[in-house]
């Protein structure tokens, strides 16, 4: 299976790992240091070698960061993970809920007298440690680069760093040439003035050479640096026996270099070279000095654009998952509460995507949380945690697949048995927010924050509300959660066509339940309206994903007729599209599942 379900970590071993951790502080001469979970690539998600975070404190959350002091280990977490830290780390930590509470908010009152706290310059953005400085003025309190992690040190057995294998992206599924990306955004440095720009996320090599790996679990990214120069030339600094067979695909526009020459190769590029401060390394900003020109990575706003190829192939890919996902509903509907368990509903649901020879890996590992478990909101099963759905409990399913041609994300609430009225009515809440941004239009030039109140609107009706944003960017056969755009109060960036988002509203009752309901969206110029304003310009959504929504969790009588409309509007296209990819069992299961309300 792509999805194990060991235990990758316990809180017993963390106060042992902590207290070795401390013992490199007088040779270091800090007070303590900052371990988060990013690594030199800034990506979401790490490989095991780099997984320092949960290595010391057993937090496996995808965001956070631990501060050891002499004396207290926080480990900061946000909305998502409040329920997960709690059973994931040892006392000796304590949770600091962030951002509610910031780094130097919480530095400030725990080293009153002052006092130096290390951190790697590679793990770090230069936002990061720039805002962080700024806070700490006057307070006495330094952040002191580090020569070398101090987490490796005392880590004996850290796994190798990934070798495998790095393979063409077809320019069928691309829908553009790597010699065109190449030379259109190295006619963007040139107008902006910058002789090159260094590129350090691997979604953004991977997009702009029309390449793809799997250095990391579940993302099909190769680890590397890459400098792209106003040539249109590229600098690819990977290991070589990772490319092999690739040179013809790369051609003479780039060349392949040694990884460990990436630093001396710095110091010889002429300025102004644009970094990206919310995503570089600190470290590289302070080789390159006075030629560093900060500007965004050039690669991250074209890639989250996608072009006509992309969005038909995550429309493709969409179509095969929700036959897969439909197949796996019409069985579980089919058992008897209390005969399976969470892991049994994770590994039917794989076998099923399994089946499509286009399925490359699963796009994370998918959560499945009954009961209590739902309410936890990246639930992981394992071996030791998995439940056996039982009677009026709710299954939260949160899954995807990396296809060839598309990355999909899904989320459905199911109902196992006869489910309580509280429930029914927090799930149509939850629905109505979903219909709501699945109808909106707006003007164009709107960021996600100007917008994800929409989602939450019915919640907030009833007092309730969520803590994690309404939705995230999705690659194109590339990172599940793809920056730069977000449904999400902090996303400043304005919405563009193109753009893949998730729309997932959610409720969550620790200790009872969780309700989430997930589709996948693209913008698009919304259609001509008799009464629109002719200087306006307006965009909309298109709905990639099709898969019924639970109905024995709805309270007809909460929804609006335009509400109601929707859904039935949806669910019988959903039966259109879905219907003929199926078995005669999950056809006669479907139509039963999308019938009119």
């Amino acid at each position: 299976m792509f999805q194990s379900f060991d235990v990758t970590a316990r809180p017993e071993q963390g106060p042992p790992r902590l207290a070795a951790l401390r013992e490199t502080f007088a040779a270091l001469g800090v007070d303590g240091v900052i371990v988060p979970r990013a690594d030199a690539y800034q990506g979401e998600y790490v490989a095991d070698c780099d997984a320092r975070l949960a290595w010391l404190t057993g937090f496996t959350g995808s965001a956070g960061f631990c501060v050891a002091l002499k004396d207290i280990a926080g480990v900061f977490i946000d909305g998502r993970y409040r329920t997960q830290v709690k059973a994931q780390v040892a006392r000796d930590f304590t949770p600091v809920p962030w951002p509610d509470i910031r780094l130097a908010e919480w530095l400030k009152e725990q080293l009153p007298q002052g006092g130096t706290v290390g951190f790697d310059p590679w793990l770090h953005t230069v936002s990061e440690i720039e805002t962080a400085r700024s806070a700490l003025e006057g307070s006495g309190i330094t952040l002191k680069p580090l020569d070398a992690n101090p987490v490796d040190a005392i880590w004996t057995d850290r796994p190798a760093p990934p070798s495998a294998p790095v393979r063409a992206h077809p320019l069928e599924f691309a829908g553009e040439s790597a010699e065109s990306k190449r030379g259109r955004l190295a006619s963007a440095l040139q107008e902006a003035g910058h002789r090159a720009a260094v590129l350090t996320l691997p979604d953004s090599i991977m997009w702009l050479l029309n390449i793809r790996g799997s250095d990391v679990a579940h993302n099909p990214v190769a680890q590397g640096f890459a400098v792209l120069h106003d040539s249109g030339h590229v600098d690819l600094f990977m290991a070589p026996a990772k490319l092999e067979g690739l040179s013809d695909h790369l051609g003479a526009g780039v060349a392949i270099c040694a990884p460990e020459t990436f630093i001396a190769h710095l110091g010889t590029l002429p300025g102004p070279v644009r970094v990206d401060r919310s995503s570089a390394p600190y470290l590289l900003s302070q080789i390159l000095g006075d030629r560093v020109a900060y500007g965004d990575d050039p690669c991250v706003m074209p890639k989250a654009c996608k072009n006509e190829a992309e969005i038909e192939g995550a429309a493709e890919a969409h179509l095969r998952d929700g036959a897969a996902m439909v197949e796996l509903l019409a069985w579980l509907d089919a058992q008897a509460p209390g005969t399976v368990t969470e892991i049994d509903v994770v590994k039917q649901l794989e076998t099923r995507r399994r089946q499509d020879n286009a399925l490359q890996d699963i796009s994370f590992e998918t959560i499945s949380g009954s009961g209590p478990n739902g309410a936890i909101m990246h639930y992981r099963v394992t071996e030791e945690t998995d439940r056996t759905l039982q009677d009026g409990e709710l299954l939260v399913l949160d899954s995807g697949g990396q296809y060839l041609d598309g990355t999909t994300d899904i989320t459905r609430t199911i109902a196992v048995g006869e489910p309580t009225l509280d429930a029914r009515e927090a799930f149509t809440r939850v629905l109505q927010g979903m219909i709501a941004m699945s109808r909106l239009v707006w003007p164009k030039g709107l960021a996600g924050r100007d917008i994800e109140a929409v989602g939450r609107m019915p919640l907030w009706l009833a007092g309730q509300d969520f803590n994690h944003g309404l939705g995230h960017g999705v690659g194109a056969y590339l990172s599940v959660h793809e920056g730069p755009v977000r449904l999400s109060r902090v996303s400043t960036i304005p919405l563009e066509p193109g753009m893949i988002l998730s729309n997932e509203p959610g409720y969550y009752r620790e200790g009872a339940f969780g309700i989430r309901i997930e589709n996948l969206i693209v913008v698009r110029k919304a259609p001509a309206l008799p009464t629109a304003d002719p200087e306006r310009n307006m965009l909309a959504w298109q709905t990639l994903t099709f898969v019924p929504i639970d109905q024995r969790l709805i309270v007809p009588d909460m929804l609006t007729r335009a509400e109601r409309d929707w859904l039935n509007e949806y669910h019988a296209e959903v039966t259109r599209v879905i219907a003929p990819r199926v078995s005669e069992t999950a056809r006669s299961w479907l139509e039963t599942a999308t019938r009119s309300i």
